[in-house]
């Protein structure tokens, strides 16, 4: 998704800007349409953020439409300053960083440091013209945060679980503490959730929709509306799939390699991570699953192939009930005779 060429990139575009972020700083390089680099250091703020725009208009870059800015997916440290950026009018992308890796091996390149990985994304944006990046609504990008922090807390609470056992008397009563602080923190969260979901007339109907499936719970709901964000930049299930990391990756090589076939992997772990405990259980309960998985059964399919098919058969199932906006349909998931 993130490095396929966006026909809707403004043709006036003629320079490229590529972003390394770090917590506390990022580093720029300006490729211009002679092709010559420029780099530039900034601290990871507001007032950095407005430096930079200083540093573009010093550097004749004085109109947003010209300038094409790319940067990595590096979670919440450069969430903030690709809004600011958008919000300004600029064209941004966000990346998988396995795309610039693989761009990096491309060019054969020795050096590994900030300010060279900033020109490699330059050049890498210039040669690849990756996809706008759309901001989620306030509403999404607030159930995200809920999201990410609700899973934290669980694999907080899950290492301190494993603690407990053989752990000294000494430390015990500590660990015991902090188990119950972060019991009632995951509490208060999943509740926060909940609230946020029924606070928002279209996230609500959303979760409802997501719901009907059989499988899909409340939990994993609140995932896949926070991971997949408006379904309609998809322009189908396949890409959703994509998205997610859940497509098919053969190993075929002339006559003699066969290898497994195996989940590429290359998208939202999230999503993957949330689909899998569903998936089994709608290999039990979802009509269209289990029609499914006799089929691949028949067909000598391994269980996890099968169990692979049955997330992204679930997923496909969640991105067409979220555009249809109509809930599951056991007739039209699984149709006589198929």
């Amino acid at each position: 998704m993130a490095a396929t060429i966006d026909a809707t990139i403004n043709a006036t575009i003629t320079a490229h800007l590529g972003i390394d972020i770090a917590k506390a700083t990022f580093d720029v390089a300006l490729l211009t349409a002679e092709g010559k680099i420029k780099p530039k250091h900034f601290d990871n703020s507001q007032t950095g953020f407005s430096h930079l725009e200083t540093w573009l208009h010093q550097q004749f870059v004085t109109d947003p439409a010209t300038l094409h800015i790319c940067m990595e997916a590096t979670g919440h440290y450069g969430h903030t300053l690709a809004r600011y950026l958008h919000e300004r009018g600029y064209c941004v992308s966000v990346v998988n960083p396995a795309a610039t890796r693989a761009f990096s091996k491309c060019e054969l390149a020795r050096t590994k440091t900030d300010k060279a990985d900033a020109a490699r994304i330059a050049r890498f944006c210039r040669a690849h013209q990756p996809r706008r990046w759309e901001p989620p609504s306030e509403e999404v990008a607030t159930l995200q945060a809920l999201v990410k922090r609700l899973e934290t807390l669980q694999q907080m609470h899950q290492m301190e679980s494993n603690r407990v056992e053989g752990a000294p008397e000494v430390v015990r009563e500590s660990l015991q503490a902090v188990l119950s602080t972060l019991a009632e923190q995951i509490h208060t969260t999943e509740r926060l959730i909940r609230e946020h979901l029924h606070g928002h007339r279209a996230l609500k109907e959303q979760a409802q929709l997501l719901e009907s499936i059989p499988g899909i719970g409340a939990a994993t709901a609140a995932v896949l509306l926070a991971e997949l964000g408006d379904v309609t930049r998809f322009a189908s299930a396949k890409q959703a799939v994509a998205f997610a990391g859940l497509c098919p990756r053969l190993c075929l090589s002339g006559s003699s390699v066969r290898g497994r076939e195996r989940l590429c992997k290359q998208g939202r772990f999230r999503l993957r991570k949330a689909l899998y405990f569903p998936a089994m259980v709608g290999l039990r309960h979802n009509p269209a699953l289990r029609a499914m998985k006799e089929r691949l059964s028949a067909n000598g399919k391994r269980p996890m192939v099968i169990l692979g098919a049955a997330m992204r058969k679930l997923l496909h199932l969640a991105f067409g009930v979220l555009k249809s906006k109509k809930p599951f349909d056991a007739a039209l998931a699984c149709p006589a005779g198929s």
